[in-house]
């Protein structure tokens, strides 16, 4: 990254840094001059604790994301749900968000009339490399800028504790190890975050300093691994639980400290790492499953087949990973100091509310996911009409219910505008482990054992549909019901695009990919056979904005992905 900023503002909750790299859009010109500063007050426990989980929560969820609702979970985590048709974009386009979830072309009924195909005239492609420049950036119209800008500033805030923590007096051995494998941690997830969505990337190691070595997205993987192994070290180093305690307390803010977001114990926490460790495997390779076929493949694809070793490698994990009850990462909103707000900070927050005025538009296709009984199908409703799109997919019979103001019980709470409505899971879940767990069973040949989980993570969510272990699935019978499942049970997540990915359907027609069986609604007729050719680029390209200030160094890896 270019020459970094240093910017340190006094909030009433706890101190914040705002590390704007050269690529930014916007940086503050007000600076507190009694702010504090990184040598005179992060040199303690409390300046310490504060400044690490502002780096997590205001320079990584926050920075940045005012275009569209006010964080992380509301734009850059947008684009991952459009492009996992999770949701539509709705009428006009803002940042981008009616183009980029548009598939190329899609038939209606292919087995019947009409039988025609419909063609998107901007492709999602042409739109990606039309936009990706810094004049788009600063008109909010390229998509690529959001996720790498939050992530690249929260890594390089953890790069700063870790340079900064010899000088912290005052810490036990334990409580230092505590606060480095937060560092750790949250690196590993930002560059989890990067190496899934983009082509390249750049390691970051020393806060503030330029380095132009784009690197492979394959090894962005490699070094988020690598982070997250390093946490786990630090993690299974500690002794004394009491001092974890106290400081795990202190990272978190209080208002994610309830339901499941109360502060994990370190058991808890490394059975968070195991499973992004296999989250990392899964969502970077490919395992078609395309039309039916467990034999599919996919062509010109920038990642490739996951192998045998691969699926064991995730069993591994997976044994290890979260299990039911345990506490993992989470982000609520709050009434005062809120790094997002209740009806503007997530893609379900701006959803719920009538589908003719919401920003986001609920999915035909998510909803379609869920079998006719299921109790979660309580989170949709029809009451508000019919939204009729300027897009060719985004138009929607369904409006996300405000699980709150509804009453909802007994089922996971999709969608609320209420402040701390509902909780947005930012690291891996139960339901995540289990069904990753599942999938490796299945494709290993022990389809019993993975029906069976998915079986618990429905009866955990309550959806209250008969059980499918002991029904003697096929191969094909099983992916299909374990597709449906991971759509259902891990919506608005942000992992719906992966999974689409991974199972070959978001590449175009030509290379093998597609989806079949969709509820779509054209010219106001609803069909539920149609075939959508999304042809998505699978990997984004470098922003603009990085690589204009940031030319690339000699030996760098490509930029731009060559698979489109």
């Amino acid at each position: 990254m270019k020459k970094i900023i240093l910017q340190i503002l006094l909030y009433p909750a706890f101190c914040i840094v705002l590390l704007l790299g050269s690529s930014c859009k916007k940086q503050l010109n007000q600076i507190n001059p009694n702010a504090p500063t990184l040598v005179g007050n992060v040199n303690n426990e409390t300046g310490v604790t504060a400044y690490a989980m502002g780096g997590v929560y205001w320079n990584g969820f926050n920075y940045g994301d005012g275009w569209l609702g006010n964080s992380y979970f509301s734009l850059p985590w947008g684009y991952h749900e459009l492009m996992g048709d999770v949701v539509g974009g709705g009428a006009g386009s803002n940042n981008q968000t009616t183009t980029m979830g548009v598939p190329d072309s899609f038939t209606p009924d292919p087995v019947g009339a009409p039988g025609t195909v419909v063609t998107n005239p901007s492709p999602q492609v042409s739109i990606i490399r039309n936009y990706n420049n810094t004049a788009a950036t600063a008109s909010a119209n390229n998509a690529l800028y959001y996720e790498w800008t939050n992530m690249y500033a929260m890594i390089n805030v953890m790069n700063t504790v870790l340079l900064q923590m010899p000088n912290v007096k005052g810490l036990s051995a334990d409580k230092a190890a505590t606060i480095k494998a937060w560092c750790y941690w949250w690196k590993g997830f930002a560059y989890a975050q990067i190496g899934t969505l983009y082509y390249a990337g750049l390691i970051e190691n020393v806060p503030n300093a330029i380095n132009n070595h784009f690197v492979s997205q394959a090894a962005i993987i490699t070094q988020s691994d690598s982070l997250l192994n390093a946490a786990l070290g630090q993690l299974k180093g500690i002794s004394n639980q009491g001092d974890y305690n106290t400081v795990i307390a202190e990272l978190i803010p209080e208002q994610c400290q309830t339901g499941l977001g109360q502060p994990p114990s370190s058991g808890q926490w490394i059975a968070t790492i195991n499973t992004m460790l296999a989250r990392n495997i899964l969502l970077n390779r490919l395992s078609p499953f395309v039309h039916g076929n467990p034999a599919a493949a996919i062509t010109g694809a920038s990642i490739s087949n996951i192998s045998s070793g691969d699926w064991t490698s995730i069993i591994n994990y997976c044994k290890a990973g979260v299990q039911n009850g345990d506490n993992v990462f989470t982000a609520r909103s709050s009434a005062t100091n809120s790094f997002f707000t209740a009806p503007s900070g997530s893609v379900a927050s701006l959803c719920a509310i009538s589908n003719q005025n919401s920003t986001y538009k609920l999915s035909e296709r998510i909803v379609q996911e869920f079998q006719p009984g299921d109790k979660r199908l309580a989170n949709f409703s029809t009451t508000n009409g019919t939204f009729t799109g300027d897009a060719t997919t985004n138009s929607t019979r369904y409006t996300l219910v405000d699980g709150v103001t509804a009453g909802l019980s007994g089922i996971p709470i999709l969608g609320s505008r209420q402040v701390g409505g509902i909780e947005v899971y930012i690291g891996p879940t139960y339901e995540e482990n289990a069904l990753m767990l599942a999938e490796a069973y299945i494709q290993t040949g022990q389809i019993p054992q993975g029906l069976a989980l998915i079986d618990e993570v429905r009866t955990y969510q309550g959806a209250g549909v008969a059980a499918v272990a002991g029904t003697g699935l096929n191969l094909a019978q099983a992916l299909d019901v374990l597709t449906k499942e991971r759509l259902a049970a891990l919506a608005f997540r942000g992992l719906s695009f992966y999974d689409l990915r991974r199972w070959g359907w978001t590449y175009g027609s030509a290379k093998g990919g597609g989806r079949w069986g969709n509820n779509l609604i054209y010219h106001s007729t609803v069909y539920t056979n149609a075939y959508i050719n999304y042809n998505y680029m699978d990997y984004w390209d470098v922003p603009a904005d990085e690589i204009v200030k940031n030319s690339p160094g000699a030996g760098s890896a490509p930029v731009v992905n060559p698979n489109y």
